[in-house]
């Protein structure tokens, strides 16, 4: 059984040499506080490999890990070999429970990578990280040989080898560590010109008993960073870069990409040649044995080494920072830096980053830079009255309330695009900005549509994943929506043009299409020349596909079957409709609209304001129904039609509260992020973290309220719809109850979580009360 209160380990160091062949003097595993080196065995043994990977394996079968990430590391792992080294891989793999993924890299100087390591790692699936602090002056100030000698020559040659066609899928990225000495444009210049996948810039390991020299100033490092930031910015940010990703991220509330910043619990253990458990590398610099956990592999299991005090002080988030962390403006995004930097032999680990100075200064500037062009921050209508936070705790939500979440996504929607749209399409992003200038409820309408949210989530956890940035698309169908008559170039991707809200042209060839706005549509002029005209409204062109709206009694609702971000639910997303299907469709949601208003008025009342779009699925397995909401596409909701229009209604109203919820969390602490556990869920054989838990509760309430309105209007009616009717209702009261319950028992609820928790045991206690036991018989009377 899995213990309540562990953060499981996804991330493992894996120690396959001690010793290096270079001596870099900023080196925390041999020139800094921690001696253990010296004692440990050259190279791990199979014995110790075979049993560290047995660990690694029950651990990911008990929590059942979807991957797992194991870095081979040293000193230089490179010595160990290629034979010992395959050995490690394949030992990892075949340790592993079917199900579960290995990532695996290694990192490396680079000095002894040649093609038999590199053909080992191709056949092993092993991705290669390189150490490198830029150009030779850079490098040669601390990575060099013991006698002297400059090692940036190998290196560049074990890049180039690295970047050849035959070796390039295996090229994970460069990593520098910082020296403000060095000249950052000529650093990050030299790194660019080895055209890695990704890029990281590290802060040199110190500690308030050995600080960092800060040779121009107090910020020394950030000003720095700040300088390459400016830099990568100019050049349209040409790779991604960890360090700045992770502030970018971490101040738009995401989590982070790396364990220096922010307040995501750590996961990572290191295991060192001779079998030992240690907490993260990086403490080798507070002082000598910070790191030890006194486990190994032979005599302890991960579970034994995640609930060590030093491990769990990682994991606490924002209750394990010092009281001046806490006090911190931009302790979301900082984290209280490395946990290693934070140490003083008189004061413990209970302090700021000794790179506190520099921290601010980088995540606010970089702030400052990336804040965003289109109109953002609070604007009038997004800020929740009291009023409105109960009505929501209650589980409900009227038009208003639910118009005001709307507009607070629509502006953390602006603030996301803002973050990633002017490197993505600088000549879009202008026309954008123009037309937010010009035609802002245009541009409003555009950028409400919820999977322009999803696309900008995408770029910002996985720049470039998502292939060419749709802004010149959202640019067109805003000034197509504002009536403008200007020519705009727009991109033709498969034969197709995609303008968000308005819908598909298929226009054939691949470049450029120009569009020219109308009063009731837009002129086209093809990539080949051919030159046509669309209207919004004109059916049976078969070159142009609209989104299609169902008009129904107070609300209007996009179905969404044509937007290439849609596929953002779990479930895969339908092709465009038929019109047979599109008829089925209206119909089932006609039905269902007149049963959610007359059933479930408090309900139906913030769908008709905040649910825009639909996006039908496709049938789940064995053709049963399913639905699902997408935390990042509010407004929407995917659904497979169902065969009943009440199954309908039960999963609009079901799902919508998952919106609701999910645009709550994004402004609002419900509990704390900290806490790892897992919680019974009565609707689930597999405990749910505490985010799960509060999202059933919630949305639950509103399958208890369909039931009790479908007890009501079964009342009086005997037969099998009205028992079944009855049991559901006496089903979820329950589990919804006892998921109360549990929330409000985790001691992990903030006041505002505390409030919503005791709105849904209101809700519960009475607005839906217990279904009435059958009244006994009557006892029989002497005669």
């Amino acid at each position: 059984m899995r213990d309540p209160v562990l953060v499981p380990f996804a991330q493992f160091v894996l120690k396959v040499h001690s010793r290096c062949d270079l001596a870099c003097d900023h080196c925390y595993v041999y020139e800094h506080a921690d001696t253990s080196w010296r004692g440990r065995p050259r190279a791990v043994s199979r014995e110790v490999l075979d049993q560290a990977a047995r660990r690694i394996g029950e651990h990911a079968r008990a929590h059942r890990l979807p991957a797992v990430h194991v870095v081979l590391h040293g000193g230089e792992p490179l010595l160990a070999g290629p034979e010992l080294l395959g050995h490690a891989a394949r030992t990892l793999r075949a340790e592993l429970p079917g199900g579960c993924a290995l990532d695996l890299r290694i990192h490396t100087n680079g000095i002894r990578l040649d093609t038999r390591f590199l053909d080992l790692f191709l056949a092993e699936r092993i991705k290669v990280g390189i150490s490198l602090d830029g150009d030779r002056a850079a490098n040669d100030r601390h990575r060099r040989f013991a006698d002297g000698r400059s090692s940036h020559p190998q290196v560049l040659a074990a890049v180039d080898l690295l970047r050849s066609p035959r070796y390039r899928e295996l090229y994970a990225g460069l990593l520098c560590t910082i020296d403000p000495a060095n000249d950052p444009v000529a650093v990050l210049d030299a790194l660019l010109a080895l055209d890695p996948p990704h890029l990281d810039f590290l802060l040199p390991h110190a500690t308030w008993d050995a600080p960092p020299p800060q040779p121009n100033g107090d910020t020394s490092y950030a000003d720095w960073l700040l300088t390459i930031h400016q830099r990568w910015l100019e050049l349209g940010r040409p790779v991604p870069v960890r360090s700045f990703d992770s502030v970018r991220r971490t101040l738009l509330g995401l989590s982070s990409l790396t364990e220096s910043l922010g307040l995501d619990p750590a996961d990572l253990v290191v295991i060192e040649t001779d079998g030992s458990f240690e907490q993260a590398d990086s403490l080798k610099t507070a002082y000598d044995g910070a790191p030890a956990t006194g486990f190994d592999v032979f005599a302890n299991s991960l579970d034994e080494v995640a609930r060590h005090p030093g491990m769990m002080a990682r994991q606490s988030g924002l209750a394990g920072l010092s009281a001046q962390c806490r006090a911190c403006p931009v302790v979301r995004s900082c984290g209280g830096g490395l946990y290693a930097h934070r140490w003083h032999s008189e004061t413990g680990f209970d302090n700021p980053s000794v790179f506190c100075g520099d921290l601010m200064r980088l995540i606010t500037t970089i702030r400052d830079r990336v804040a965003p062009v289109l109109p953002a921050g609070t604007r009038p209508g997004t800020e929740l009255a009291e009023e409105q936070l109960d009505q929501l705790a209650l589980g409900l939500g009227d038009g208003a309330t639910v118009r005001a979440l709307a507009a607070a996504q629509l502006d953390l929607t602006r603030r996301l695009l803002a973050a990633v749209g002017p490197a993505a399409d600088p000549a879009a992003w202008q026309l954008l900005t123009v037309l937010d200038q010009e035609a802002p409820h245009a541009v409003d309408a555009v950028l409400a549509h919820p999977y322009v949210r999803a696309w900008a989530v995408r770029t910002l956890r996985e720049p470039g994943a998502d292939g060419a940035a749709p802004l010149a698309e959202l640019a067109a169908a805003a000034s197509l929506r504002a009536g403008r008559s200007e020519e705009l170039p727009v991109p033709v991707r498969g034969g197709e043009l995609q303008l968000p809200t308005l819908g598909r042209l298929l226009v054939g060839g691949s470049g450029e299409a120009v569009l020219r706005g109308g009063p009731a549509g837009f002129a086209v002029r093809a990539p080949g020349g051919a030159a046509f005209e669309v209207a919004f409204d004109q059916p049976g062109d078969e070159r142009w596909l609209p989104v299609r709206r169902v008009e129904l009694p107070g609300w209007t609702v996009a179905l969404e079957d044509l937007d290439p971000y849609r596929d953002s639910h779990q479930w895969p997303a339908e092709q465009r409709l038929t019109e047979a299907a599109l008829a089925d469709w209206s119909g089932a949601l006609r039905e269902a609209w007149e049963l959610a208003q007359r059933d479930l008025p408090a309900y139906a009342a913030g769908i008709a304001a905040g649910l825009s779009t639909i996006t039908p699925l496709r049938s789940g397995p064995n053709g049963r129904d399913v639905s699902a909401a997408a935390r990042q596409a509010f407004g929407a909701v995917g659904i497979a039609r169902p065969a009943t229009a009440p199954a309908l209604a039960l999963l609009l109203v079901h799902e919508f509260q998952h919106v609701k919820l999910g645009a709550v969390l994004d402004f609002h602490d419900l509990f704390d992020r900290a806490d790892q556990r897992l919680y019974e869920a009565p609707w689930r054989e597999d405990p749910r973290p505490l985010e799960g838990l509060f999202q059933g509760c919630y949305a639950h309430l509103a399958v208890v309220e369909f039931w009790a309105g479908r007890v009501r209007a079964y009342d009086g009616v005997a037969g099998e719809a009205a028992e079944h009717a009855r049991e559901q209702l006496a089903l979820w009261r329950g589990h919804t109850d006892r998921a109360v319950d549990t929330l409000l028992g985790s001691g992990s609820l903030t006041a505002l979580g505390e409030r919503f928790g005791r709105g849904m045991r209101t809700a519960l206690d009475r607005r839906v009360p217990w279904p009435a036991e059958p009244a006994p018989a009557p006892a029989e009377q002497p005669v």
